[in-house]
């Protein structure tokens, strides 16, 4: 459903972001101003005692400066009730007294459908349950007992029976003024070629009804009793309630669970997920009838960011589980992973926890395996290495696989896994081999050497890492010193030049300070906007906390203001977006670094040396504005144009801050 332009803003407005963090946290009142709604509370999201967790009323946004959490009330509901967006819309629209926006026609048309339907998939799920409780449901309650569920779980899952009668619950629904239509179109019944009255898609079998995440019947899974039976379980067809590819089986109460911190458990079928339930693992999911889709891992991964796919023991499950490897690899995002539970000898959950009981299906799930392990699992059960052409082989197929993975972070951490287990399998030590004199680039090459613990010699990986990549990261600065103080010198032109603050407003929403004071003093100049400039300078003065005078007692701060640039308020403009061009290349060049190390340590490639120099060319392009020549005017990287006589006052301004001194004095000639 799409929600109209400004409904979202209106629902901001009206609900109080502090009101909505406030049900989940304590607030630090010492810390916390109320009045210029200003909260501080120990972050919810992580472990802590100091208060870092800070909640702007005004902007409707919170901050964790310990563990970078970041968003609005609808992100926080999210994040913390383990909804999904709209159902965060409404739990807001609901407080705040705002009915949810009509939808169109045609939409309205098909929800209207899509209730009809799941009414008709309730009134079936009355009729199985009744008839497991009567008479001719007793083969059903002899195999329910057998398989160990007690009257409780029975009643939690809703399991009923479908007596092998051609036409028992058409009839039913017919009966209670339900068209046949609706029946047929629910996938309870289906037409005969011969176009006669529906029949019952269910005959003889064990029900199972299946509910979406709201809770809503949308299908039906059966079991048949007959062992001669052509599909021991059947589900329901695709109808308008339901794509088997886009639910899982225990949705909702999985989810619920999940949010109380129960660990997400993958398994393979209605009877798995119910012995672990009734095990006391609420996290149980299972897809419906299909191998798992890229939809449901999307759907898993809303729920829990790290599922445990527990799959039968058997060769079955390890193709189903080596599926889920090739399906997921593409999909990976730091945060959210797999982990694999195979289960011993061939037993599925509820075999396991009848056997040996609750403790030892925990254990199981305790040592589930990172997807990593599979992989490499696959790739090397049962062969040998014991030539280059092997080996060499067995490096393709891994690099295929990792280069599938598209995020950089987790793409060089699963070669740097790879590598080490590659080593570990073949038993050799890394030793340096002595460079050519003169310390030229090129290869750093590395020897290989027998440790006995391998099937046979390997070779050195294939691709050793340039000493040139080596040279750029290391000229990375990583102290942040000049970070913070380009950050001070930004904040100290805004307070001296107010009228400025509304001008640079959109880069300042977007900026943020590692330092907690700057980010403070920026927050303040932000609520600021729009008043008089002599007024924004008193009230930055009397509200600025300590913040403002800690600011221009900074050396470098008052280093830079005594150029002249109190008195200019156009020279002030200039030399602030310059700075602003030079801080946000810095941080442009620092992440692609930081990325580029990552990568290094996993699968080299040359596509890390590029973006490594696009980034220093676009950092030394925005350090020294190009001049030219043969013009009056030179353009600076943000496109404002000096005259030599600015760019002489710029460059004045600019060389009074000793940037490599951490901003402590002038620099000297």
């Amino acid at each position: 459903m799409s929600l109209p332009p400004g409904f979202l803003d209106e629902l901001r407005n009206r609900v109080s972001i502090s009101q909505v963090v406030g049900r989940k946290v304590v607030w630090d009142m010492r810390k916390s101003n109320q009045a210029k709604g200003d909260w501080w509370a120990p972050c919810p999201f992580h472990q802590e005692k100091s208060a870092s967790f800070h909640v702007d009323d005004r902007k409707g946004y919170y901050y964790c400066f310990g563990c970078h959490a970041k968003g609005d009330a609808l992100t926080f509901l999210r994040e913390t009730e383990n909804v999904g967006f709209m159902e965060a819309v409404e739990i807001l629209a609901r407080e705040a007294g705002l009915p949810m926006p009509e939808r169109d026609p045609r939409a309205a048309e098909r929800a209207d459908r899509r209730s009809e339907l799941a009414s008709v998939m309730d009134e079936a799920v009355k009729f199985y349950r009744m008839q497991l409780s009567m008479q001719g449901g007793s083969i059903a309650r002899d195999y329910i007992a057998r398989r160990g569920l007690s009257a409780e779980t029975v009643s939690r899952f809703e399991i009923g029976w479908a007596p092998d009668h051609r036409q028992g619950l058409y009839n039913a629904l017919v009966s209670k003024g339900i068209a046949p239509d609706l029946i047929v179109e629910a996938g309870l019944c289906a037409r005969p070629d011969d176009g006669g009255a529906p029949y019952d898609r269910f005959r003889g079998r064990v029900i199972f009804p299946i509910r979406d995440g709201r809770g809503r019947a949308i299908s039906l899974g059966g079991r048949s009793l007959d062992p001669n039976a052509r599909a021991k379980y059947l589900n329901g067809p695709e109808t308008p309630l339901f794509d088997k590819g886009r639910n899982l089986y225990n949705h909702g109460p999985a989810r619920e669970a999940c949010g109380k911190g129960a660990r997400l458990v993958v398994c393979e079928g209605y009877m798995d997920v119910i012995a672990l339930a009734q095990a006391g693992f609420g996290g149980a999911v299972a897809p419906l009838g299909t191998a798992v889709t890229e939809e449901q891992l999307h759907l898993m991964w809303r729920i829990h960011d790290e599922p445990v796919i527990a799959l039968d023991g058997d060769t079955a499950g390890m193709r189903a589980a080596l599926r889920v490897i090739d399906l997921a690899l593409p999909l990976l995002e730091a945060g959210k992973g797999l982990r694999f539970a195979l289960l011993p000898g061939g037993q599925d959950p509820d075999d396991l926890i009848k056997a040996e009981g609750r403790g030892a299906m925990e254990k199981v799930l305790a040592t589930a395996r990172p997807m990593v392990d599979l992989l490499w699992h696959r790739e090397t059960d049962g062969q040998v290495f014991d030539s280059p052409e092997r080996r060499a082989a067995l490096d393709k197929r891994l690099r295929a696989a990792i280069t599938r993975i598209k995020d950089p972070s987790i793409r060089s951490h699963y070669g740097a896994e790879v590598k080490r287990l590659r080593e570990e399998l073949f038993g050799f030590t890394r030793t340096p081999a002595p460079r050519s004199e003169g310390g030229a680039g090129g290869f750093v090459p590395f020897t290989g050497k027998r440790s006995g613990r391998g099937r046979g010699f390997v070779a050195p990986p294939a691709l050793p890492l340039p000493t040139t990549r080596a040279t750029l990261l290391v000229a990375a600065p990583d102290d942040g010193v000049t970070e913070h103080l380009r950050e001070a010198l930004i904040l100290a032109i805004l307070a001296t030049h107010p009228v400025l603050i509304a001008r640079y407003e959109g880069p300042l929403e977007t900026l943020r300070f590692t330092d907690p004071s700057h980010e403070r003093l920026s927050g303040l100049m932000l609520r600021l906007v729009g008043l008089p400039a002599g007024e924004i300078a008193a009230r930055l003065s009397v509200e600025a906390d300590g913040d403002l005078e800690r600011l221009f007692e900074q050396p470098h701060v008052r280093s830079a203001l005594a150029t002249g640039i109190r008195d200019d308020a156009e020279f002030a403009a200039q030399c602030l977006a310059s700075d602003l061009d030079k801080l946000l290349a810095l941080r442009a060049w620092r992440r692609e670094v930081a990325e580029a190390r990552e990568e290094i340590e996993g699968l080299a490639d040359e596509g890390v040396t590029w973006r490594i120099a696009q980034a220093t060319q676009a950092l030394e392009k925005a350090l020294k504005p190009q001049e030219a020549a043969d013009r009056a005017t030179v353009r600076a990287q943000n496109g404002v144009e000096l005259d030599r006589e600015e760019l002489e006052r710029s460059r004045a301004f600019f060389d009074a801050i000793d940037y490599s001194r951490g901003g402590r004095g002038t620099r000297r000639n």
